[in-house]
């Protein structure tokens, strides 16, 4: 039995992971999950803003212990960044506590913050650039075994706020600046300079980038791992649902421009008008894969993204972990086969 379970194929999979603050913990348990499972490998791994920090910290881990490691480097990482918020004035008001309500939007100091980012930029109410996720990433990640990794592609994206286009940044690349400038809200924090160039958060431009998994890998299947909906019933009647809905459209904008890509590159070379991926010429003719949150995820309120209570980690982790397993469940025999989703419908 051992034997046959050593020698068993695994499925090799790319995974492009979305941002989304402290939701990037649903992300957490999603990875954690599909670690777990040994008839999977990966190959390419792109992320945006906390989509970029999970994949520094799975690569970080996973080159120094492989699976284990890198799941056991995810669970510090988030633990870390729990720690480290317990001394933050933002946390839960003790009414919404007692509800189970883990939004922070009867937080003085959120209120007070969330005032002052629509009136002041962070160069006068933050002068020293003070962002202690920093500290947080320089601390649990081990960024020189990043760049050396070969067991894993990485692509980082972040926006060029002079020219408004992405930079991918590969993984030889990467640095804590690097995945700090893909996750810098210009509302919230100063640009991050790299070179004399300045960046905002990748989700401007690529949320997460897909385009990299074309050229610099050699599979065809793609899981993206998604914490912003694109599509909600209704329409947002407050300020601040209206406020939130502004950005997830904003942020999904690219998301929707590479599946129209994707759509088109697929339908050329299934009408033989291109040729499918050879090594150095044709194209991938990638299969598309979805993870994506639950109802409750997506009911959660754009203040609770900076949530960082410890028991909200958890229940985020849980959530992506009964998502991998539903999806794993449904559509592993998909994998390395046909895509289990259509890029065109979304855009229809």
């Amino acid at each position: 039995m051992v034997i046959r379970k050593l020698l068993r194929p695994q499925k090799i999979v790319n995974l492009a992971l979305q941002g989304g603050g402290a939701h990037g913990a649903f992300t957490w348990g999603v990875l954690d999950r599909l670690l777990e499972d040994d008839r999977l490998a990966f190959d390419g791994i792109s992320g945006t803003s906390a989509g970029a920090m999970n994949a520094v910290v799975f690569a970080s881990g996973f080159e120094q212990g492989g699976s284990e490691g890198a799941r056991e480097a995810l669970q510090k990482f988030w633990r870390a960044v729990s720690r480290d918020g317990r001394m933050s004035p933002i946390q839960r008001s003790l009414m919404d506590r007692f509800l189970g309500n883990w939004s922070l939007d009867h937080n003085p100091a959120f209120l007070a913050l969330d005032v002052a980012s629509r009136f002041l930029s962070p160069y006068d109410f933050n002068p020293f650039n003070i962002n202690p996720l920093r500290e947080i990433l320089e601390r649990e990640v081990d960024f020189e075994a990043v760049r050396a990794c070969r067991k894993l592609k990485l692509f980082i994206s972040a926006t060029n706020v002079r020219t408004g286009k992405a930079r991918i940044f590969r993984t030889e690349e990467i640095t804590a600046d690097a995945v700090m400038a893909s996750a810098c809200l210009p509302f919230l924090f100063q640009a991050v300079e790299i070179d004399g160039t300045p960046y905002w958060d990748g989700g401007y431009v690529g949320n997460p980038p897909l385009y990299p998994f074309f050229r610099a890998t050699s599979t065809d299947d793609v899981i993206l791992v998604q914490t912003n909906p694109i599509k909600r019933a209704g329409t947002p009647q407050t300020a601040r649902e209206i406020l939130n809905r502004i950005n997830e459209i904003t942020f999904n904008a690219s998301l929707l421009s590479e599946f129209r890509a994707i759509g088109f590159v697929r339908r050329l070379i299934e009408g033989g008008m291109i040729r499918r991926w050879t090594g150095k010429s044709g194209q991938h003719s990638l299969r598309l894969h979805r993870i994506a949150g639950s109802e409750e995820l997506a009911d959660l309120n754009s203040s609770s993204k900076f949530n960082t209570e410890w028991p909200f980690f958890l229940h985020l982790r849980d959530l992506g972990r009964d998502a991998a397993d539903a999806f794993l469940k449904k559509n592993f025999a998909a994998l390395g086969r046909r895509a289990t989703l259509d890029p065109m419908k979304e855009v229809a």
